[in-house]
Formats: structure tokens, sequence, C-alpha cells
């Protein structure tokens, strides 16, 4: 059940409804197993650039790779950058809402060197862009990258297209398809 507010200003207008987001041109859904394996891949390719003194993942989408990778490569410092960057699928005024620690600063020497950071997915860039600037000579990484933000990591697992909408399983749930043949289309 669905509870809406009416303003005492507008008790009898009709509810408004939100238009659909559009629908990205292409969809690339990653599942729990997919994405876990995807994430140990990085820490796999990221073994031999270490070693790390820390990490710091970019909030939210980052804290499930940089679990695994800190497990994979026995980090114990973990810290969080929150950047909100999105508001749902539409890309928002980017805000730091949180900074990082100032002992993870201070590992480098307050450049980053020996910090790794982490995040799920680099899609334009705007979000790793204002991160390198905390800490410059990190090493940025990404499970996936789209074209535009790919320059601004240093380490990566999959490319995608810049038109691809990532669906990541903390973002998603099951749901019951009817049959192509009644209507659940391809």
């Amino acid at each position: 059940m669905r509870f809406e507010r009416q303003t005492a200003m507008q008790p009898h207008q009709p509810r408004q409804t939100q238009q659909p987001h559009p629908q990205p041109e292409k969809a690339f859904p990653v599942s729990w197993d997919q994405f876990h394996r995807d994430a140990r891949a990085l820490a796999w390719r990221l073994s031999d650039a270490g070693p790390f003194r820390a990490i710091v993942c970019i909030t939210r989408g980052g804290l499930v790779p940089a679990a695994i990778v800190a497990r994979e490569l026995d980090i114990r410092v973990i810290e969080t950058v929150c950047v909100a960057s999105y508001q749902h699928t539409e890309p928002t005024d980017l805000t730091v809402l949180k900074g990082i620690a100032h002992d993870v600063v201070a590992v480098g020497g307050g450049e980053g060197e020996g910090v790794l950071i982490v995040d799920d997915l680099v899609d334009t860039g705007r979000t790793a862009r204002i991160v390198r600037q905390m800490l410059p000579r990190a090493h940025f990484a990404t499970v996936y990258a789209k074209p535009m933000g790919r320059p601004m990591v240093d380490t990566f697992i999959t490319e995608v297209s810049q038109d691809t909408w990532i669906y990541f399983p903390w973002d998603t749930g099951l749901a019951f398809l009817p049959p192509i043949r009644t209507g659940g289309g391809p």
C-alpha cells in the first residue's frame, strides 16, 4: 500500500505521477555472483600494483568491491569518501558529503602514495576527478569503466559503452516475468 501526502493548499488536486526515466540504450545487469568474481579479478590485478596501506572506497558503490579487495589483499585500514553524484538514474551536482580522514590522507604524505581508491564504476569521471584531487598519487581502481571516465582510473576489469546502464545487484531484486509467449517480452 502506498500513502501519498496532500498539502492543505491543494486538497483536491489529482495525484501527480513521476514520468519514468528514459531507459538507457543498453542494459548490463550484474548478478551478485558475477560482481563477486569481477571484484576478485580486480584484487588479483591489483596484487602486483601495491603494496597498499589503506583503501578509500567511494560510497556507496565502492563499499562492496572495497570489502572484497580488502579481504583478498589483506588490507585492514578502510576509509570512505562520500560523494553524491546521482539521484536515482539522474546525474546531479557533485556534493562531497564526507571527506577522507586525516590519518588516511597522511599515509601518502598528503598525496595518497600507498592508498588504493576503489569504486564500482567510473562513468563520466566527475566523481573520480574530485576524489583524485584529494589524493593525487593514490592508485584508483574500479570494477567497471566507461570510455569517458576510463582515463581517470589506473586499473579496472570490464569496459562497457558509454550508453550502457549497469544494474548492480544491490539496486535490483528478483521479480516474476511472465513467459514470452504470454506477453513477457524478450
